[in-house]
């Protein structure tokens, strides 16, 4: 591989992490984990600063349009904590979809989408550092094709939950498999572009 091809990451963004390499602000940033990116690399994509997973890099400016930009929808999976027990009832409720407020202050029904309660989540990902709570929680699986402004956070709420931990195992058939937070690893480009289906 020579220095003018494309390079392609996956990450474990930590909580706590903003999802660039520059900003105005004194945050945690994409520069601060220890590997040494290539010039141009940016992320594909964000994950709030309090959400964690799968984060997508790469020197490629095409592949953001190609994702998020097409007009094939993309599935993204989340792996989320709630405070309180978890009913199949809610499950249904967030399958047909729920009222959220979106950004401009209007109401916003959700598209239909999977979602599941899980009963272990170290089958998706190692929970080593997991928060610790002092109220009953569950964990549900939701997998969309939108991704409107904390759409999975707002959903929860939505259903009368609390967001506790939310993590993106995947996107497409890319996995966040067994990368630790703050963990790198580089994926060659037709393995990239095969997971994403892009």
């Amino acid at each position: 591989m020579n220095d003018t091809d494309n390079r392609y990451f996956i990450i474990y963004k930590p909580r706590d992490m903003v999802s660039q390499f520059v900003s105005s602000h004194k945050v945690n940033l994409l520069g601060d984990l220890l590997y040494t990116f290539p010039e141009g690399t940016h992320a594909i994509g964000r994950l709030d600063n309090n959400s964690e997973g799968l984060l997508l890099l790469t020197t490629n400016k095409k592949v953001t349009r190609l994702l998020f930009e097409s007009d094939v929808p993309h599935k993204r999976s989340y792996l989320v904590q709630v405070r309180h027990v978890v009913t199949e009832e809610t499950i249904q409720q967030l399958k047909t979809g729920v009222s959220i407020r979106v950004k401009g202050g209007g109401d916003y029904i959700t598209a239909p989408c999977e979602a599941s309660i899980v009963k272990d989540p170290t089958i998706f990902v190692s929970i080593n550092n997991e928060i610790k709570e002092y109220y009953p929680s569950s964990w549900i699986m939701i997998t969309l094709t939108e991704g409107k402004f904390r759409q999975v956070r707002k959903m929860v709420a939505a259903v009368r939950h609390q967001c506790i931990r939310l993590i993106r195992v995947s996107i497409e058939d890319m996995k966040l498999q067994d990368l630790q937070p703050g963990e790198v690893k580089e994926i060659n480009e037709k393995l990239f572009f095969e997971n994403l289906k892009i």
